[in-house]
């Protein structure tokens, strides 16, 4: 089971970056990502569900971040757009082996390696 994801990089304040997890191993159901900035807890951004019918988001990103998957390249999808300096965080995305969505990490079975994505002023 492995969860690869990639897309981080160095942005000015309102631009766009899109990340990328490709999941392998098994069937995930719903997936998500969170974030991690330095000397804080990793806290939740988006989750997704297994259709890609019902989406979740941290009310910090509601509105900028886009979460989405393509199911037959078993990949998740976060589009971030008019990033913040505070977005600046190693985001890592995260899948549960169950049905029922959830915001709370000690929720989520498998992680990735993390991104690290910068946001400059």
């Amino acid at each position: 089971v492995q969860l690869q994801a990639s897309g981080g990089g160095l942005v000015q304040a309102g631009g766009s970056l899109r990340l990328s997890c490709a999941a392998s191993g098994r069937t995930f159901y719903v997936m998500g990502w969170f974030r991690q900035a330095p000397g804080k807890e990793r806290d939740f951004a988006a989750a997704i569900s297994w259709s890609g019918s019902s989406t979740y988001y941290a009310d910090s990103v509601k509105g900028r971040f886009t979460i989405s998957r393509d199911n037959a390249k078993n990949t998740v999808y976060l589009e971030m757009k008019s990033l913040k300096p505070e977005d600046t965080a190693v985001y890592y995305c995260a899948a549960r082996r169950s049905w029922r969505p959830s915001m709370d990490k000690a929720e989520f079975h498998y992680w990735g390696q993390g991104t690290q994505v910068t946001v400059s002023s």
